[in-house]
């Protein structure tokens, strides 16, 4: 892989036992660009609590979906916004990276700043039941000729690890996992 190319996990949605052990072990041995806080129906306490957890060195490679104000305490990457989580709170000074779910939100969405965007459901969700691709390749290769889909442009929706080299050849900046991350302590 490109040393360019964004390695990107992303959280269960809900907390597990020795997660934060998990997440500290992956950051260690894994060539991730960051880690996605994703905890869409959580408390702000079991937040904070989960990323407190996450080792020092490593907090400033995660990117928090919800509970941005954690984001300058803790030292974060940065936030993701959604439909759900769309605000960028005043002052904030680190990353931001948004959702698509079309090309032509992707399209509208190039026009504005991110640092970059994800585009899903790229294939058949891992973790997501009936949650299908909803591009075909040639949508997906026309996006990449009119230069929607470049550099900045994250990949997401059944990534895994050996469809990496397939997604970046496809022309996307990075890849974000789920489902096939967590497999090894979800069985």
């Amino acid at each position: 892989m490109n040393p360019s190319f964004r390695l990107i996990y992303i959280t269960t949605p809900d907390y597990w036992e020795g997660e934060a052990e998990v997440i500290n072990r992956l950051f260690a041995e894994q060539p991730l660009f960051s880690l996605h806080l994703r905890k869409p129906e959580s408390e702000l306490n079991d937040y904070e609590q989960l990323l407190s957890e996450i080792h020092p060195q490593y907090r400033s490679r995660v990117v928090l979906h919800s509970h941005f104000s954690l984001c300058e305490k803790y030292g974060c990457q940065g936030i993701h916004l959604n439909s759900r989580e769309n605000i960028v709170p005043a002052n904030h000074h680190g990353t931001i990276s948004r959702s698509c779910h079309s090309v032509a939100e992707l399209q509208q969405c190039n026009l504005e700043h991110y640092d970059y965007l994800t585009l899903s459901p790229i294939f058949n969700s891992i973790s997501k039941q009936g949650y299908n691709a909803a591009f075909s390749n040639a949508e997906l290769q026309q996006a990449v000729a009119d230069g929607i889909i470049n550099n900045r442009t994250v990949a997401l929706g059944g990534i895994s690890y050996d469809r990496l080299s397939l997604v970046e050849s496809m022309g996307f900046g990075g890849a974000a996992m789920l489902g096939d991350v967590w497999k090894p302590w979800h069985k």
